[in-house]
């Protein structure tokens, strides 16, 4: 047997590196993603006062501070028994969603769009956003503005572009004012225009990309995603629903304090990255999706015009049955980018927003707090203990990307069976391999805490284990 290592594997946020084995014949029998930095947020958080934990957690990732932000200060308000003002709400959740926003932009204009314009078989010194400059500069000067229109939101209403702090226990620290709110609304007719267009651009080339839409891993799964009371999209608050591949709702209306009691966690020693899983199936069986794919299986609507026009073509995709083609992740992220924008502006319109009333405080009242929310890559979970007297004596994270665990590594090794073949390795198949992990936008950084490059190793081994040939790219 051989065996192929990708490392490192690139266009994604962190570190990891991937192994393809080869029987005898040169055919791929295995293939796995390995995670392999660490951190160790949950342990250094320990000791620490409750209040310090929003500051402490945003820095677990440059890409979706805000997420973990969201969620620590949920889990706090929890502990103080706390239910911020309906102003600080809604600004909450216009932050969160111009951080969606913003990082889905991020996956598809600078990550994942070279492969759409140039093929998978292009030259690896063309796959990237600085040759897109080149020949597509529209393309990439729209991909920099939708990004900065997000970006400058989180900056506007939660001080910082990355690692906020306005987002406190109670709401946030801040009221909107009315030059804000024109300055951002003034801008979305633009860019809503931009997501348009990048949405159609992807659906117009589509059929470019049928073997990869085949095989990127698409297979029976569980989904995982928060939605509202209604059933609808949901990424601030809501409660928690597992459905099969099928459509079928497994598990409905969870509170999110209750997450243990459906999710497990399992280690490998291979990887960093948790491989949580649906209990009620045990390891391996309960693998599940969470992320964009997910949300828009489990959502009934969106709750926008526009998206829920989009959402109607998306569910046409598998005749109302859950979409299994993790390809299609890119298609349900550019929806949700159009959502996003209309959600803005509806919160932005709602007279809720502009009042002077915007954080509540309290004492501590609990001594665990469970805050729950999606962030771009999946649902997020930030699980507190505390002492009386607000000191964390422990702390769970399961990170998004974390919950596709799982998924991703089938994913690989559907891909790897598909396009590689031992006896002729070419760049264009070791890409796909690559691109299957960036369907699912994972934030390595995040969900193991790395630290450093953006970098990547494939490994290609033999049937002895013995390494034949090694694909750095950094």
């Amino acid at each position: 047997m051989k065996k192929i290592t990708i490392d490192p594997v690139t266009r994604i946020e962190g570190h990891a590196k991937i192994t393809i084995d080869l029987d005898c014949d040169g055919k791929v029998e295995d293939a796995k993603l390995h995670v392999t930095q660490y951190r160790g947020f949950e342990k250094f958080c320990e000791g620490r006062m409750y209040t310090e934990m929003p500051a402490l957690t945003a820095r677990t990732c440059g890409i979706c501070p805000v997420s973990h932000v969201i969620a620590s200060t949920k889990a706090i308000d929890e502990i103080l028994s706390i239910t911020p003002p309906q102003a600080g709400i809604n600004i909450r959740k216009i932050i969160n969603l111009a951080q969606l926003l913003q990082s889905h932009t991020l996956n598809f204009f600078h990550l994942s769009s070279p492969d759409f314009v140039y093929g998978f078989d292009a030259p690896k010194e063309d796959r990237n956003i600085f040759k897109m400059m080149q020949t597509h500069p529209q393309m990439a000067k729209d991909g920099i503005n939708l990004r900065a229109f997000g970006q400058k939101i989180i900056e506007e209403l939660a001080g910082k572009r990355i690692h906020p702090t306005g987002i406190v226990a109670g709401g946030v620290e801040h009221k909107m004012e009315l030059s804000q709110k024109e300055n951002i609304l003034s801008q979305i007719p633009d860019m809503l225009k931009i997501a348009q267009g990048a949405l159609e651009f992807f659906k117009t080339n589509l059929h470019k990309f049928q073997k990869e839409i085949a095989s990127f891993a698409s297979f029976p799964s569980i989904f995982m995603a928060l939605t509202n009371d209604e059933g609808m999209l949901e990424h601030y608050d809501g409660y928690l629903r597992f459905i099969d591949s099928e459509g079928n709702i497994l598990k409905d209306k969870i509170d999110p304090q209750d997450y243990k009691d459906y999710i497990g966690e399992a280690v490998e020693d291979e990887s960093y990255l948790k491989s949580p899983y649906y209990k009620p199936l045990g390891y391996e069986k309960g693998m599940y999706r969470v992320g964009a794919l997910a949300r828009l299986n489990i959502a009934s609507k969106c709750g926008t015009p526009l998206a829920d026009e989009e959402l109607k073509n998306f569910k046409a995709l598998n005749n109302a049955k859950p979409v299994l083609n993790s390809f299609y992740y890119h298609y349900a992220r550019l929806i949700e980018m159009i959502y996003a924008i209309e959600k803005i502006e509806e919160l932005l319109n709602d007279d809720e927003t502009m009042s002077e009333d915007v954080k509540t405080t309290a004492k501590i009242s609990k001594s665990r707090g469970v805050g729950c929310s999606e962030a771009p890559r999946g649902t997020l979970f930030h699980d507190y203990e505390v002492t009386k007297d607000g000191v964390i004596t422990a702390v769970n994270l399961i990170i998004a990307t974390g919950n596709n665990n799982l998924a991703m590594n089938a994913g690989v090794k559907q891909t790897a069976q598909m396009f590689v073949n031992g006896n002729n390795i070419t760049d264009g198949a070791l890409n796909r391999v690559e691109a299957v992990i960036r369907c699912f936008d994972p934030c390595l950084s995040c969900s193991t805490h790395a630290l450093g490059i953006v970098s990547s190793k494939i490994e290609v081994r033999d049937h002895n284990k013995n390494i034949i040939k090694v694909i750095d790219r950094n």
